[in-house]
C-alpha cells in the first residue's frame, strides 16, 4: 500500500475488455535505474540500451506519424502546418513508446501497435494544445517551443486541437482486429478516455480546483483523470494489438494507473524544482496557479515517497509477464521517476 497521500489502494477502477466508463526529445537526457527491483540490469548497460531503444522506438512512431497525418502543403494549408508544428514539437513521446513496449511484454510486435500508439499520441497533443490557451493554464511555452495559440493564434489553435482529436479516431479506426479485440474495442476505449469521466473531467476538476484547497482523494481524481487515463490507455492498446490476456490486459492496466499517478506528482515536483528551460514549459505555474497538488499537500519529500511508492507499486503489476518481456516496461518506469524534465 502506499500509505502517506493520494489512497490507499495500488489499483485503480477496473475496465473491462471493453471500457467502461469509469474514472480511472529523450535524447541526451541523463538515464538512470532506480533499483526498486532485484531484476534490473547493471545500471551503465541500462543507460545505453534504454536511450537505444527509446531513440528507435521514437524515430518508428515519428514515422508513423507523419505517413498518417495530412502532408504540411495540404489545403488547407494553415491548419495542417499548426497539427504537425504541435505533434512534431519534440515531445518525449512517452505514451506511444509505453504503447509499443507493452505489445512487445505480451509477446506481439512493436510494429503492429504503431497505429494505436499515434492515435494516442494525437490525442494527448491535442489535450496539450487546449490546456495551454488563455482560458486554460495560459502557457507560452511547451516542449521549448511557443504554444500553438502563441505561434498560429487562438482560433487555429484550436481547430489544430480539435482535427488532431477527430484524426485519433480516423487513424484508431485503421487497426487490425485480433482473436480477442475489434476496431470497436478501440474506438469505445478511446473515446471514454478522452471523455467527461476521464481526461477531459480530470481538466475540468483540475480548472475547477484553482485557488481552493483539495482534499488529497481529490487531487487523486485529477490525477486519475487528466494523467493516468490516457497513459492506461496506451498500455492497453499495446496489449490488445498483442492479443493480450485478460490477466495480462489487467496487469497493464494497473501498472499504467500506478504509473500515471507516478508521474503527474514527478510532474508537480520538476514544475517547483526544475527551470523553465529544463522543462520546456514555464516553471511555477501550480504555485502562481494556487493549485491544490501532492507537494502542495505533503511536502516535497511526501510526494517523492508517494512516486516511489506508486512506481513500486506499478512494477509490481508487471510480474506475471517473463522476465525478459517486462524488462523495458521496468526500465521505463524507473526512468519515469528519475527524470528531469
Amino acid at each position: 500500500q502506499c500509505p502517506d497521500s493520494l489512497g490507499r489502494g495500488r489499483s485503480g477502477p477496473k475496465r473491462g475488455r471493453a471500457q467502461r466508463r469509469t474514472n480511472r526529445g529523450i535524447a541526451g537526457q541523463p538515464l538512470t535505474c532506480f533499483l526498486h527491483t532485484p531484476h534490473l540490469f547493471h545500471n551503465a548497460m541500462c543507460e545505453q540500451s534504454l536511450n537505444d531503444y527509446i531513440t528507435e522506438q521514437c524515430a518508428l512512431i515519428d514515422a508513423a506519424l507523419d505517413r498518417l497525418l495530412p502532408a504540411e502543403n495540404e489545403s488547407p494549408e494553415t491548419i495542417h502546418k499548426a497539427m504537425r508544428y504541435s505533434i512534431f514539437a519534440g515531445g518525449k513521446r512517452m505514451r506511444p513508446v509505453l504503447c509499443l513496449a507493452a505489445a512487445e511484454a505480451c509477446g506481439g510486435l512493436a510494429v503492429d501497435a504503431l497505429v494505436p500508439a499515434c492515435a494516442v499520441e494525437m490525442m494527448h497533443t491535442y489535450s496539450l494544445i487546449h490546456d495551454d490557451l488563455p482560458a486554460m493554464d495560459n502557457d507560452d511555452l511547451r516542449r521549448g517551443k511557443p504554444t500553438s495559440h502563441k505561434a498560429f493564434g487562438e482560433g487555429v489553435a484550436i481547430l489544430a486541437g480539435d482535427a488532431l482529436l477527430t484524426e485519433a479516431f480516423a487513424v484508431i479506426a485503421q487497426v487490425d482486429d485480433t482473436e480477442r479485440y475489434t476496431v470497436r474495442d478501440y474506438v469505445r476505449e478511446l473515446a471514454a478516455t478522452g471523455g467527461s469521466t476521464m481526461l477531459i473531467g480530470g481538466q475540468i476538476l483540475d480548472l475547477e480546483g484553482e485557488h481552493k484547497q483539495l482534499s488529497e482523494p481529490e487531487v487523486r481524481t485529477v490525477y486519475e483523470g487528466k494523467t493516468a487515463a490516457l497513459l492506461t490507455t496506451a498500455l492497453r492498446f499495446g496489449g490488445m494489438s498483442a492479443n493480450a490476456t485478460e490477466s495480462q490486459l489487467e496487469a497493464l492496466t494497473d501498472f499504467g494507473y500506478n504509473l500515471g499517478l507516478a508521474f503527474q506528482v514527478i510532474d508537480d515536483i520538476l514544475d517547483l524544482t526544475a527551470s523553465t528551460e529544463k522543462l520546456g514549459k514555464t516553471a511555477g505555474k501550480d504555485v502562481n496557479s494556487q493549485k491544490s497538488t501532492c507537494p502542495a499537500l505533503i511536502g516535497l519529500d511526501g510526494a517523492r515517497s508517494e512516486a516511489k511508492c506508486r512506481t513500486q507499486a506499478a512494477l509490481d503489476a508487471l510480474m506475471i509477464f517473463p522476465e525478459e518481456r517486462r524488462a523495458r516496461l521496468v526500465e521505463l518506469a524507473n526512468y519515469l521517476l528519475n527524470r528531469e524534465y
